[in-house]
């Protein structure tokens, strides 16, 4: 990334912008939702009333002397904002911090019953089962005839636009909108992507995992395509070490996947049987980091991190959350060059994605002033465009 960025970093103050709405709205949404899917006792109800409160009308309030990871907060920005309203900080930092602070309420953290408890499973669980689930699954019987290089397109774009399955952002405006709408990819480097990833690969792929649910499935169906065509030897699936984001997939939710292929008919049997196979013989390992759920951008990752992505063959982002990590959470111009604002990154790296935020790099000109004349801008929010974006 350019040592003197030009682009704004978002932020939440401007009452009507898209960062506005989601700390205003989506957030308490959030915690109603937490309310009504988990059956707390009355300490952790009071402790999200409390946060209901604070994130909406108080100030950024530092974590428990006891917590486990204060200090990593405190170094990761807490010392700085504290105190500060959580609309006048780094808008990535606040919404990070939203969530570590809804675990806390619940006692996720804490000894006790709720220890480890995932509030956000309820809905994670009925994603999984639900119809369109079972749709897509069955669609997978369609593609076993066709060839091998056809499959591999149509499982890249599913893993793209599976990105649309997000739960958070379905609780929002803008995700009822994107309901609605037409999608369209306006960014495409499926050619380079493939280019790494040839049938005769002898590497690593990384895949750092985005939501659960819907869009964890059509991921996990390309890394079992990718390890038994050859185009790679391992993958590793990073995931979240805990909670995150709503929908974000944790370690349990790629057991609860691969058992949901593993139980469907047809076709994706033989994906789910393949996937537990190479998980148990160590070709598709799953890793969890600490600065996965870290409130900053990739340009600060920890040296060992720095270092797995440096070695892998090829890195892949997937969702919106780590696109805007991996281009910093600024509001760039749309034709900044991808290439350019990731050359940090120690290795090549692709970018799945599907647009909810208003962060987007590496468009033409022309596709930019197209989108903006026929959507007046909320084709950066709605979730109905997509990119596939690879820097070398």
């Amino acid at each position: 990334m350019p040592e003197t960025p030009s682009a704004p970093v978002l932020l939440a103050d401007e009452p009507g912008s898209f960062p506005h709405s989601v700390l205003a709205e989506r957030h308490p949404a959030i915690i109603r939702q937490v309310r009504d899917a988990v059956p707390y006792g009355p300490e952790q109800l009071h402790a999200l009333d409390a946060l209901l409160r604070n994130c909406t009308e108080g100030v950024i309030e530092p974590l428990p002397a006891d917590a486990h990871d204060r200090d990593r907060w405190q170094d990761w920005g807490l010392a700085r904002y504290a105190g500060r309203s959580w609309f006048e900080v780094p808008w990535l930092w606040s919404e990070s911090y939203f969530y570590r602070r809804l675990l806390h309420a619940v006692g996720h953290f804490t000894p006790g019953p709720w220890q480890g408890i995932d509030p956000f499973r309820p809905s994670k669980l009925a994603e999984l089962d639900a119809p369109e689930t079972a749709e897509e699954l069955a669609a997978l019987d369609a593609l076993e005839d066709r060839p091998a290089e056809e499959r591999a397109r149509a499982l890249l774009h599913g893993s793209l636009w599976g990105n649309r399955a997000d739960l958070g952002f379905r609780l929002s405006a803008a995700g009822a909108e994107a309901a609605r709408a037409a999608p369209g990819l306006i960014a495409d480097d499926s050619d380079a992507f493939w280019s790494l990833l040839p049938p005769s690969g002898t590497g690593t792929l990384c895949l750092v995992a985005d939501n659960a649910g819907r869009e964890l499935v059509p991921d996990l169906l390309l890394v079992a395509h990718l390890l038994a065509h050859g185009h790679v030897e391992r993958a590793v699936l990073h995931v979240k070490p805990y909670p995150y984001y709503v929908s974000d997939a944790t370690t349990a939710d790629v057991v609860d996947a691969v058992r949901r292929l593993r139980t469907a008919p047809g076709a994706a049997a033989s994906y789910g049987h393949r996937l537990w196979a190479a998980m148990t013989d160590g070709r598709l390992t799953v890793r969890t980091h600490p600065f996965s759920c870290a409130p900053l951008p990739y340009a600060d990752m920890p040296d060992d991190l720095r270092g797995e992505f440096a070695a892998a063959t090829l890195t892949v982002l997937k969702g919106d959350l780590n696109y805007r990590r991996l281009v910093g959470d600024r509001l760039w111009p749309p034709t900044s060059p991808f290439a350019d604002v990731t050359a940090y990154f120690p290795g090549p790296v692709a970018a799945l994605r599907t647009l909810k935020s208003d962060v987007v790099t590496g468009l033409d000109a022309r596709t930019e002033a197209a989108l903006d004349a026929a959507e007046d801008g909320h084709w950066r929010t709605s979730g109905t465009h997509a990119l596939i974006q690879v820097a070398r």
